[in-house]
């Protein structure tokens, strides 16, 4: 009973000690959470960064109550600056220590084993820089951003591995390790679904391509996303030209080969069926314009391919004829209506009144060298005019003739009201600098080679300056001329000629001719096709050095005189291209008027023409180039024969220069003559090698006369019978520039004629 009650005694002391203990300790735990109030916030570690700064990031301040929750967050803040490798909070009695470890700063940033790409353009793609606060996250994104710029020139197996060098003052060297590996080219491009087409018609289409020994000058051959989506689009309007209307691309899937060296590269197509145009009419509902009338502008007929190309041609045809005629907003649609049984789709031109939306701002991209205003000057619309698509084409098309960018985008979007767009362009430009070499070879006259510098974007300002010089053994040629594009900011062409010449024209005419001159000149836009130059030059010409056996017709010419000289000239431009023209036409002519000073007296009169078009919907290109020209004295003396006509050379292939025309037979001199005319046909076409050759080839026919030469002395032969000859070339964009070779046969030719076989040419462009 005794121990009973002991042992229920000390139940109740021991139970009522660990109430009292427990009733002692709650209050405690409770004030540690939430009811000490904070005395001090202490920070520990700090060497560049003053205390201050981590006070500002802290969410908990001296006089709070302590909140877990805030040190949370103040955690939380101090991790999120970047400043710190390491950050710990702790209680010391009322203070809470805040330890840290800085981050380091760097010193320097360094790259290794990059080659093929500079520091400069490396250094520019990181966001780290000297001076920095290091951290790894940034490192990591910047070693991203590295792969990135190696696998977008090619490089897919580049590999970036960045090293940190520890430094005094908590200090770090940051380099780059790079392992650029080899070119990630395009093993092969392959076409799942197409029946129609061959893959190698499709591998012309596409601008990827495979890679290859002679692909070395291209880009081409290398995987790019972007290009891979490009293709996409070139297959879509290859097969829409074509007229497969239903054609898509299922997908265009690139495969990385297990070497990881190239890539695979398959396209699966849907080709569809082909359709022909059915109904082709216009539908008019503006007012005063019938539909009927605007007919003729329609370019393809019923039951010709399909080709959405011929559409988008006649909506502009129809848009600048309504243009011209004072309809500034009008909207021409296509609707098209597909019949799928007959294979059929029906075009209708609907011509309505378009919203008038106005030009509210012209923003230009791309141009890093070319000015603005080199940009906004080819501008068929400016800021405040009436939105008109097809001006932006012909904008577009004036652009790509200037030669200053490799390709024009010109998009528009909406602007800060609906009736407002705003108009953007976006330019990549190309080399402007030419050097170029030309040379010509025939069994009498030798090897001449023609050496020309030229710049037609000087200082990124539009101008063209031109320093040529010619060396052989029979002519020597310096030639300076400028030309400002538009002078004094208007739409005139002006410029300067200054020329040094001597010319050894005795194989040709037995007689060496001296010129020393200058030359003025303005151009200028009469209408959108139409243009004209005006010229002045004055020249002072010595003919000497005639041998003792030369025509009497030459030895007349032997002396010093002057030309002061008028020139105009018209040219009106319809050609797809001023460079490389597959369509349209152009027609030109000159007059020229010697004697308003000067000993020299004449009129010269020429007229000229081009027309090309391509044959039977293939890749050939007809050309069509004829001349004519007549020059008459103002006085009772003779035309010289230095400004007489000349055919021969390339303006007559199958003859060397001055081979056709009037002719003393006694001495063989040529005379000149005071009439000509000539004229080619041409029909260009693929050699069917890989386009990355650029080697095309020609058939030509050249055919003309030249007659004409009324000096009274005998033995001289002028007759005015056709001569023709025809032949084969080659053209080739070679690394070095273009080549062009003729291999030309006369078939029509007087006895006396000098006849060439083989001519060349070649040049090069920086």
């Amino acid at each position: 009973m005794f121990f009973r009650t002991c042992k229920n005694v000390l139940a109740v002391v021991l139970t009522g000690g660990v109430v009292a203990s427990f009733a002692l300790a709650q209050p405690l735990s409770a004030q540690t959470r939430s009811g000490t109030v904070v005395e001090e916030i202490r920070v520990v570690g700090t060497q560049r960064i003053d205390p201050s700064t981590v006070n500002a990031y802290m969410q908990i301040k001296p006089g709070d109550a302590y909140d877990p929750a805030k040190v949370d967050d103040s955690l939380k803040n101090l991790f999120n600056t970047g400043l710190f490798a390491d950050v710990t909070l702790r209680r010391e009695g009322d203070a809470v220590v805040v330890q840290v470890v800085e981050n380091p700063i760097i010193n320097r940033i360094a790259f290794e084993g990059n080659r093929k790409l500079d520091d400069e353009a490396l250094l520019s793609e990181v966001s780290l820089r000297p001076r920095v606060v290091y951290t790894r996250t940034k490192v990591q994104g910047d070693v991203q951003r590295l792969l990135d710029i190696y696998r977008r020139s090619g490089r897919f197996a580049a590999t970036v591995e960045p090293k940190v060098i520890q430094l005094p003052e908590n200090r770090v060297d940051l380099v780059f390790e790079i392992a650029e590996g080899g070119k990630t080219g395009i093993r092969a491009i392959n076409f799942i679904g197409n029946s129609e087409f061959s893959d190698g018609d499709l591998r012309e289409t596409v601008q990827t391509t495979e890679s290859a020994f002679y692909n070395f000058l291209s880009s081409n051959d290398t995987y790019d996303p972007d290009r891979l989506s490009f293709d996409r689009e070139l297959l879509r309007r290859f097969y829409l030209f074509e007229g497969y209307a239903d054609f898509r691309v299922v997908s265009a899937i690139a495969e990385l080969t297990d070497d990881r060296e190239d890539f695979i590269v398959t396209f699966t197509l849907d080709e569809g069926p082909q359709y022909n145009f059915g109904l082709l009419e216009v539908s008019s509902e503006l007012r005063g314009v019938e539909g009927a009338e605007l007919g003729g502008l329609i370019s393809a007929d019923a039951g010709d391919t399909y080709d959405a190309n011929e559409v988008e041609s006649t909506v502009q045809s129809i848009t600048e004829s309504l243009g011209e005629r004072g309809f500034a907003f009008v909207d021409v649609r296509p609707r098209v209506n597909r019949d799928r049984e007959a294979l059929t789709i029906d075009v209708v031109y609907e011509i309505r009144e378009g919203p008038r939306v106005f030009v509210e701002r012209i923003d230009i991209s791309g141009n890093v060298r070319t000015l603005d205003e080199v940009i906004r000057r080819e501008f068929t619309i400016v800021e405040g005019d009436a939105f008109n698509t097809a001006k932006l084409r012909r904008t577009r098309q004036r652009l790509q003739d200037l030669g200053f960018f490799s390709r024009v985008d010109i998009n528009n979007t909406p602007g800060s009201a609906n009736d407002r767009t705003v108009v953007s362009v976006t330019v990549a430009e190309q080399s402007t600098g030419e050097f170029s070499v030309g040379a010509g070879f025939s069994s009498t006259a030798g090897l001449l080679t023609d050496i020309a510098l030229r710049e037609r974007n000087l200082l990124g300002r539009g101008q063209d300056l031109r320093v040529s010089t010619t060396l052989a053994t029979k002519q020597q040629q310096v030639d300076l001329s400028f030309t400002e594009p538009y002078f004094l900011n208007r739409n005139v062409a002006a410029g300067f000629d200054l020329f040094v010449r001597t010319t050894d024209f005795g194989d040709r005419s037995s007689f060496e001719q001296r010129e020393i001159g200058f030359g003025l000149r303005a151009g200028y836009q009469m209408t959108e096709r139409l243009r004209h130059t005006a010229r002045y030059q004055l020249a002072r010409d010595t003919i000497d050095d005639i041998p003792s056996d030369a025509s009497p017709v030459i030895k007349a010419e032997e002396g010093t005189f002057t030309t002061s000289l008028i020139e105009n000239d018209f040219f009106f431009d319809k050609l797809d291209s001023r460079f490389d023209p597959t369509d349209g036409y152009s027609l030109s002519y000159g007059v020229d008027v010697a004697g308003f000073g000067g000993t020299e007296k004449f009129i010269r009169n020429e007229v000229g023409g081009n027309l090309f078009n391509p044959l039977f919907g293939t890749s050939l290109i007809g050309g069509l180039r004829g001349e004519a020209g007549i020059i008459n004295a103002l006085n009772s003396d003779e035309v010289r024969v230095s400004e007489r006509f000349f055919l021969g050379g390339g303006r007559l292939r199958g003859f060397k220069v001055g081979g056709v025309g009037p002719r003393d037979l006694a001495t063989d001199d040529a005379l000149g003559g005071s009439k000509y005319y000539r004229g080619s046909a041409e029909v260009g076409f693929p050699l069917g090698l890989p386009e990355e050759f650029d080697l095309k080839g020609a058939l030509f026919s050249d055919f003309g006369s030249v007659w004409g030469n009324d000096a009274p002395f005998p033995n001289i032969a002028d007759d005015a019978s056709l001569r023709g000859a025809a032949g084969v070339g080659l053209s080739w964009g070679s690394p070095v520039g273009p080549v062009r070779i003729n291999l030309a046969r006369p078939f029509l030719k007087e006895e006396y004629d000098k006849t060439e076989f083989f001519s060349f040419s070649f040049g090069t462009r920086f």
